[in-house]
């Protein structure tokens, strides 16, 4: 079954589902989080070898939002979407039934490829809807925040009733039920580009010597998720030790409030619709130095953890939906080459913040982590407060 785009863009039920699938895909990137100590006892090596296997799939991310995404402007999307998750779905078993930490580390990364899924179906719903792009990209957004958010308290509460291996044998059932949801509610989109696949990488690259306004978005997007990166990453091994000793379950509490802060999504993607995107940036990272100076001072109260992980995700959140919304009225022609730097980027930063923030971890633990990631913010915010002395696009 072949759906098209009705004459009114998108539906609520197909929005709706892109939603659903961009959570359910994106997910598995972040599932190993709450569960890297239940990883790393499974297989006998230390905390430090098992928190590579999240650095290594926002590794594969990266790499597959490069080389992949921009296929999204050449072939058919719908056909691009649904190779993809076929693939993420054997790839998912394959963890399931992994036998150590190098076979673990080396399905990391493939699964962060195959899962850019997500990432095909957005610049897809912005492509179709034009008129209210920021309210739509929210909508889905929404999907993709839930399913970041959501995979912590899933796998730690998995990991806690049976073992971290069900965590990925659950979401191959997921990846296949979505793929099926796909199959038949994606609408078809005709692409322009004609060129060959190198053209096509050398065209995404040069999107970010085009749009000023693509540079910019990309730094501040790129800072900020390596510090919620960073924060969500270290939180386990905080609260797993003194004084709070939470076991994976109880931390993936923490996710319901993170899950709740991710349905203000839409409301920034209209405050940007309306052209409020500077004061939607400076609210967002203003939240974020909040919940990092909150961290920092009352690191031993499970409220105040509870007070800054609402206040990190709300801000991360509104920052990622504004950029979105911001560069899909860049071109919508090139929507998945643009798309592909800003996430590129984005996604390298997450695997920068993982990495800094394992790093000061073993080297100071919490204290030295939320000075790491109060330094990072402050840039961001520095770069979206700074006068303003070229157009933020070209004519080109």
């Amino acid at each position: 079954m072949e759906t098209q785009i009705s004459s009114n863009g998108l539906t609520k039920v197909q929005v709706l589902i892109m939603a659903i699938a961009a959570g359910v895909c994106v997910a598995n990137v972040y599932y190993n989080q709450p569960i890297l100590k239940d990883i790393a006892s499974s297989f006998r090596v230390s905390e430090g070898e098992a928190g590579s296997i999240s650095v290594l799939s926002q590794v594969g991310y990266g790499v597959g939002l490069f080389f992949l995404i921009p296929l999204g402007d050449k072939i058919n999307k719908k056909k691009l979407i649904l190779c993809l998750l076929l693939c993420l779905f054997c790839l998912l078993i394959a963890m399931t039934f992994s036998q150590n930490i190098v076979q673990a580390s080396i399905l990391s990364i493939a699964i962060g490829i195959t899962t850019v899924s997500a990432q095909v179906i957005l610049p897809l719903a912005a492509s179709i809807d034009r008129v209210t792009t920021g309210q739509t990209v929210g909508n889905i957004f929404t999907g993709v925040l839930i399913g970041v958010l959501g995979a912590r308290v899933f796998s730690g509460y998995i990991a806690e009733w049976f073992t971290w291996r069900y965590v990925y044998g659950f979401s191959a059932v997921m990846v296949l039920i979505v793929t099926v949801l796909l199959k038949i509610y994606l609408p078809n989109v005709k692409n322009d580009f004609d060129g060959y696949y190198l053209e096509l990488l050398k065209s995404t690259l040069y999107q970010l010597k085009r749009f000023s306004l693509l540079r910019e978005a990309s730094l501040i997007g790129g800072l900020l998720f390596g510090v919620f990166c960073s924060f969500w990453t270290t939180l386990t091994f905080h609260l797993s030790g003194a004084p709070f000793y939470f076991q994976s379950d109880t931390i993936g509490i923490y996710g319901f409030v993170a899950i709740a802060a991710a349905l203000t999504a839409p409301v920034f993607g209209k405050l940007a619709d309306k052209g409020n995107s500077q004061r939607s940036l400076t609210v967002a990272v203003s939240m974020v130095i909040a919940s990092l100076v909150i961290a920092k001072i009352a690191a031993n109260s499970a409220l105040a953890i509870a007070v800054a992980v609402l206040l990190i995700d709300v801000g991360v959140q509104a920052m990622q939906v504004t950029n979105l919304a911001r560069i899909y009225t860049l071109d919508a022609q090139s929507n998945s080459r643009i798309n592909t730097v800003y996430m590129t980027t984005y996604f390298i930063g997450g695997a920068v913040g993982t990495t800094l923030g394992l790093f000061c971890w073993n080297l100071g633990g919490w204290n030295l982590v939320t000075w790491q990631m109060l330094v990072l913010t402050l840039l961001a915010f520095l770069i979206i407060v700074r006068p303003k002395t070229t157009t933020p696009r070209t004519n080109q």
